[in-house]
């Protein structure tokens, strides 16, 4: 029998998160000796040009913990947020890099995330990546493990949620999909088959922005699964999990 449990360390949110706007591109005078810039956004990119100390470059966009600038050249990289923060604006004083706050969590993209609860009085665990399609709509996979007395159960589904109010640090939501049960009996005396089902699913729930870079959410889902027996099953769950940005 296969069994699984998705692991995240803690969940995590990515939002593609900017600090400056398009109109607002500062532009600062490197005050370290040099600097890297790395063809993306993280120290595994390999570095292609050093700007040196006493040049000026605009800072474009923010990534998480990293910034894309530009130098005079046109050579557009990414910079870690330790080397931008050591830089200075055109007053001459370190630049005030923006730290994550609720404007950030509202112009979120990406999203995964981590939620324990009940799936009809089974244990479960699941983990979920969302895509912003719009500020009120929100495009989610969910992946989960249900541990039961006398069954397993392996729950994937897509969905489409909506936040009420996605420029509030509390927002209700309301969540409609579809996808499959995959059960698998703990029988020993005899011989059981495992059975995959479709389902179709609704719900409802709350998600709010804590603090820096973390987000709750709580999920109340109900779950009509189509067997191919005379009559269908209907399952409850709720959820509750943290999320977390970078």
């Amino acid at each position: 029998m296969r069994r699984w449990v998705p692991i995240i360390a803690f969940g995590l949110s990515l939002f593609a998160a900017s600090g400056w706007t398009q109109e607002r591109r500062p532009e600062v005078t490197v005050e370290d000796p040099f600097i890297e810039l790395h063809t993306g956004p993280g120290r595994g990119y390999p570095i292609f040009y050093v700007a040196e100390r006493g040049e000026k470059i605009a800072v474009l966009r923010r990534r998480t913990d990293w910034f894309q600038i530009e130098v005079p050249r046109g050579e557009r990289g990414w910079v870690h947020i330790e080397q931008i923060a050591r830089t200075l604006d055109m007053e001459g004083e370190p630049l005030d890099v923006p730290g994550f706050s609720i404007d950030d969590y509202t112009q979120r993209r990406w999203e995964v995330g981590v939620q324990y609860g009940d799936f009809g009085g089974a244990n479960v665990i699941s983990a979920f990546g969302g895509y912003g399609l719009t500020e009120n709509l929100q495009f989610e996979l969910w992946i989960g493990q249900a541990l039961g007395r006398f069954s397993d159960s392996e729950i994937v589904h897509l969905n489409i949620s909506h936040l009420m109010f996605p420029d509030k640090r509390v927002t209700p939501l309301f969540t409609l999909g579809a996808g499959t049960i995959n059960t698998s009996p703990k029988a020993t005396l005899v011989s059981t088959t495992d059975r995959r089902d479709s389902m179709a699913v609704a719900g409802l729930g709350v998600r709010a922005y804590v603090t820096r870079r973390f987000v709750f959410r709580a999920d109340y889902k109900a779950y009509v699964v189509f067997t191919s027996r005379n009559d269908n099953e209907e399952v409850r769950e709720w959820k509750a999990g943290f999320s977390f940005f970078f």
